[in-house]
């Protein structure tokens, strides 16, 4: 079960490290006359957060098997996942045109975020 969950998580944080690679590239070279330059902002910054929580994601899945607890890190990457989703996600549907209440939504994910960092330190620290 371990080694499974420590895949798992290494497999997310790496198809997460290329989409948002591609999701990059097609802002810088697809979106760069379509966008206004706030908007175009925007999208980076999903992209930069969705990089950096797709590392963590790999961190979570390469630290499963010295760290433990498993369930701190287990919650730590599905945070982090989850965080990638709904602040990421809502960011590239804001800089496409979506509506503009989904910005009251960002904060839940950058909320994500802040947990599965706590948590993955909680998990270092509390090491057996």
């Amino acid at each position: 079960m371990r080694s499974e969950v420590n895949r798992l998580f290494v497999v997310l944080g790496a198809l997460n490290g290329a989409l948002a690679v591609m999701l990059g590239a097609f802002g810088a070279h697809g979106l760069e006359n379509q966008l206004s330059e706030r908007m175009l902002a925007v999208f980076r910054t999903g992209v930069d957060y969705h990089f950096y929580h797709a590392l963590g994601l790999l961190a979570v899945g390469l630290a499963a098997g010295p760290l433990g607890p498993l369930r701190r890190l287990h919650a730590a990457g599905w945070l982090m996942l989850a965080g990638i989703v709904i602040f990421a996600g809502t960011l590239y549907a804001l800089a496409l045109g979506g509506p503009g209440w989904l910005g009251a939504i960002a904060p839940i994910g950058g909320t994500a975020f802040i947990l599965a960092w706590l948590l993955l330190a909680a998990a270092a620290m509390s090491r057996r």
